[in-house]
C-alpha cells in the first residue's frame, strides 16, 4: 500500500475520517471484493493518490468488513468515493469516473499548484535563497494569472535582491481595489532604496547631465553608478542613447555593458526583453 493511503478500521476510524480531515483533505473509497466498478475505480484513485503526494489521504473502506461505518457514512451503493473535510462529507460521487471527473472533484479541495509553489517560495526566502525563491514566484505569478498573495511576495523578493525596476513593474499591475497597507508598503520600500541607491556620485554625474544631456562619456559614467546601485531601467535607457548616436562607442564596451545588464536579468525579464529589441533596432 502507498504512503499516502490507508486502510480503515474500528480502531482508526475516529482519528481518520475526524482528526485527520482537520488538517487535509481524507478521500474515502468504499468498496467491497465482489464489486467489478471497484477494481477500476481503486488503481485510478491509488495513482492520483500518489501523484498528489499526500496533499489529500486516501482512505479505503471495506464495506463487507466494516458495514457499521460504511452505514454511519450514508453509503447505499458501491463503489462510493467521499470527500471529508474538517469532520464532514463535503463532496462524492458513486460508481466508477473518468480520472478527468475525479480530478475535477479533488480540485475544489485541494491547493492550487501554485499555492504550493509559494509555499516553497516562502521556505526558500527563509533560508535566505533569494535567488531560487524568485524563480519560483515568477512561474507562480504567471501560473496563478496574478494572484494577489503571490504578487506581493514576488515584488518582495525582486526588492531584497534590488531589482527594483521589476518589481516596480509589477506592483504596477495590482489592481486599484487591491492596493491595500501591504502594497503601500511595498511601494514605499521601492522608493526608499532607490533614493538610497543615489550615491553623491552619482548625484554629481545626475547635475553634470542636466547641463550636457548628450554627453557621451557622462551617460556611459552615470550608467555604470545606475548598474551598481541596481537601477537597470536607469542605466540601460542611458546606454541606448549613448549608442544612438555611436553604435561602437568605447571600442564595443557600451554595447558590452548593456548585454551584460541584460543577461544578468535573466531570459524573459519584461525589461530584458525591452531593451533587447532597442539595441537590435539599433544594430540591425
Amino acid at each position: 500500500m502507498s504512503e499516502f493511503s490507508v486502510d480503515i478500521t474500528v480502531e482508526n476510524a475516529q482519528q481518520i475520517l475526524i482528526e485527520e480531515s482537520m488538517t487535509r483533505p481524507v478521500v474515502v473509497d468504499v468498496w467491497a471484493e465482489w464489486c467489478e466498478p471497484c477494481k477500476t475505480l481503486m488503481p485510478l484513485l491509488d495513482k492520483l493518490a500518489d501523484e498528489y503526494q499526500g496533499q489529500f489521504l486516501l482512505a479505503k473502506l471495506n464495506a463487507d468488513d466494516h458495514q457499521d461505518i460504511a452505514q454511519q457514512l450514508g453509503v447505499r451503493s458501491l463503489p462510493t468515493v467521499l470527500v471529508i473535510k474538517e469532520g464532514q462529507p463535503v463532496d462524492g460521487f458513486v460508481g466508477a469516473k473518468p480520472e478527468s471527473e475525479i480530478r475535477e472533484v479533488l480540485d475544489k479541495y485541494l491547493p492550487k499548484p501554485w499555492d504550493l509553489m509559494l509555499q516553497q517560495a516562502q521556505a526558500a526566502m527563509e533560508a535566505g535563497e533569494l535567488e531560487t525563491a524568485m524563480e519560483i514566484l515568477k512561474q507562480a505569478y504567471d501560473d496563478s494569472n496574478h494572484q494577489l498573495d503571490i504578487t506581493l511576495s514576488y515584488v518582495q523578493v525582486l526588492i531584497e535582491l534590488n531589482r527594483l525596476d521589476q518589481a516596480e513593474l509589477v506592483l504596477g499591475d495590482i489592481r486599484m481595489a487591491d492596493q491595500d497597507a501591504i502594497y503601500e508598503q511595498l511601494k514605499a520600500q521601492i522608493e526608499l532604496k532607490r533614493e538610497a541607491a543615489r550615491s553623491p556620485e552619482m548625484k554629481a554625474l545626475e547635475q553634470q547631465l542636466e547641463q550636457n544631456p548628450d554627453d557621451a562619456e557622462l551617460l556611459s559614467a552615470v550608467a555604470v553608478q545606475y548598474s551598481d546601485a541596481g537601477l537597470h531601467k536607469e542605466a540601460m535607457a542611458s546606454l541606448i542613447k549613448v549608442l544612438e548616436k555611436d553604435r561602437d562607442h568605447a571600442d564595443g564596451k557600451t554595447r558590452k555593458l548593456l548585454l551584460d545588464i541584460i543577461a544578468s536579468l535573466g531570459k524573459g525579464d519584461p525589461l530584458a526583453v525591452e531593451f533587447q529589441r532597442k539595441l537590435f533596432g539599433l544594430m540591425y
